[in-house]
């Protein structure tokens, strides 16, 4: 009996200091967003090929535009905030 009183109370106390903590973080302020850095200016046009470039695949290759010549479409796609924790 006096575990079950000793397990409910903590369970209590920790659901009170939830709820304390939650509210707590409602009432301030939002933080101001960060700005954003302007995009990067380019030579290119729609349809235009890319120039070569350099980067490094998820197993830590190096992978050159160039490899992929005379196949069919590259589909080069950024994942923000990917394997990151954030």
């Amino acid at each position: 009996m006096l575990n079950r009183s000793a397990s409910l109370l903590l369970l209590l106390v920790t659901l009170a200091v939830s709820t304390f903590a939650q509210q707590t973080t409602a009432t301030a302020p939002p933080a101001a967003p960060a700005p954003q850095p302007a995009p990067p200016r380019t030579h290119l046009k729609v349809g235009q090929p890319a120039p070569e470039f350099t980067l490094t695949d998820t197993e830590g290759k190096e992978v050159k535009l160039s490899d992929f010549k005379g196949k069919k479409n590259v589909v080069l796609a950024f994942y923000v905030l990917a394997f990151t924790g954030g």
